[in-house]
């Protein structure tokens, strides 16, 4: 008698494609789809240039490009050297980081917010922070760099601000080492395994980021509402 085994064919199914040229060729068509009309918009829509500069007529505000401003307005908080050096420096290397510090596989393939709610929250308020600083810059100041609300009429006529002033030293010295100590130390005893999960210097790095970009908030808020010019002021260094 002879027995036969049928073997039961299992087909799996992979649903992973190559990205050239499932994915490339579409990009690469939406991108002259994209050019091609933007060529026509600029045909058809003049660029909003001004009159030719005047030599003996200083622009006031003078202000940068767009994607300037919120550089240009962060000036107004904290030391050029900060502003203009320190905090670009931040977030270049910042935006570097990224792939090395948030080592999640959730979300790789696909859109989630509720698998990835740390990294959409910080995001989300860094991108809408920055644009909010270019907003500021754009519409907000007006003749001298003065704040004015959306309803005012920019005028050379307005109220002098309140005078700024400094913190003293050494609270100044306690306040920022407080903060940074209580960010990093905070969350350790909320979640005590996030350091596990993280490793020291992922969680020492992302969190010094985080932290630095909540205090710049901070030190904004400290400047319009309680006119601190500098928390730490030194004859070398200012923030």
């Amino acid at each position: 008698m002879e027995v036969r085994e049928k073997k039961e064919i299992v087909e799996v199914k992979d649903d992973k494609v190559f990205a050239w040229p499932n994915l490339v060729a579409k990009e690469f068509l939406a991108a002259i789809f994209v050019t091609v009309g933007l060529l026509f918009y600029s045909y058809i829509v003049d660029a909003p240039l001004r009159e030719l500069s005047n030599p003996g007529q200083a622009e006031n505000p003078a202000k940068a490009p767009w994607y300037f401003l919120g550089l240009q307005e962060a000036l107004v908080y904290f030391d050029p050297w900060y502003a203009g050096v320190v905090l670009p420096t931040i977030i270049i290397i910042g935006l570097i980081l990224v792939p090395y510090l948030d080592n999640n596989p959730k979300g790789n393939g696909y859109y989630t917010v509720k698998e990835r709610k740390f990294a959409v929250t910080v995001f989300i308020f860094g991108y809408i922070f920055w644009y909010i600083l270019i907003y500021i810059g754009t519409a907000l100041r007006g003749p001298f760099w003065a704040f004015f609300w959306p309803w005012e009429q920019w005028t050379h006529d307005f109220p002098t601000p309140p005078p700024l002033h400094d913190m003293p030293l050494p609270l100044g010295i306690i306040l920022m080492m407080g903060f940074y100590f209580a960010g990093l130390v905070l969350p350790v005893f909320f979640k005590r395994d996030i350091l596990y999960k993280w490793g020291f210097i992922r969680y020492v790095l992302t969190m010094g980021l985080l932290l630095t970009m909540i205090g710049t908030v901070i030190k904004m808020v400290l400047r319009l509402e309680f006119s601190i010019k500098y928390i730490i002021a030194t004859p070398w260094i200012n923030i």
